[in-house]
């Protein structure tokens, strides 16, 4: 099973007042490197930094090992960047989505939702909550992903149509808050 991990870092943050992709934690590290780290720690094979807002200066944080790929149209919003971490990642069995605000998840948290997808991963679909509350990571199987891509529209991302196909709760709130940052 091939694991694809997506960082979404496309967005202008305009609730914190700069891109989030930009952000860097007190020790120094960006936050786009933590989630690709969290993201292979848990599990994925490779992982893709989706960057729009200020593109070349996230780019430039992304570990050597992420692939970037531009969200050209990241200013329609959470879609536009979804769709394009999606369709970069259309080749593998799994994609397991996080955003870049989320800089103290758990690695175990994507393992965990990996974990529930089934006995075909690649007809799965589960995700993290926290206390009953959706959150990330979000572990989509590839034969989701084109349906799940037609349907993304504007500033929202995939929660519709997880709800509306099934998608597995995972408590994870044992593991870290899972909450993102939007605001300084």
């Amino acid at each position: 099973m091939r694991v694809c991990g997506i960082v979404l870092a496309a967005g202008a943050g305009s609730r914190y007042g700069r891109p989030k992709g930009l952000v860097r934690s007190p020790d120094g590290s960006p936050w786009v490197a933590r989630a690709t780290a969290m993201l292979r720690a848990g599990g994925c094979d490779e992982v893709v930094v989706v960057v729009g807002a200020r593109g070349r200066e996230v780019a430039l944080l992304a570990p050597d090992d992420a692939r970037v790929v531009v969200a050209p149209d990241w200013a329609v919003g959470l879609s536009a960047a979804l769709r394009a971490g999606l369709e970069a990642v259309a080749d593998g069995d799994v994609a397991v989505v996080t955003p870049v605000d989320t800089p103290d998840a758990a690695p175990q948290a994507v393992a965990r939702v990996l974990s529930f997808l089934g006995p075909v991963p690649r007809d799965g679909l589960a995700q993290a909550v926290y206390g009953g509350r959706p959150g990330h990571p979000v572990a989509i199987g590839a034969n989701h992903l084109p349906s799940m891509i037609r349907s993304l529209t504007g500033d929202r991302g995939a929660r519709a149509y997880l709800a509306g196909h099934g998608a597995v709760e995972v408590e994870c709130a044992d593991l870290w808050s899972g909450a993102d940052i939007d605001v300084r």
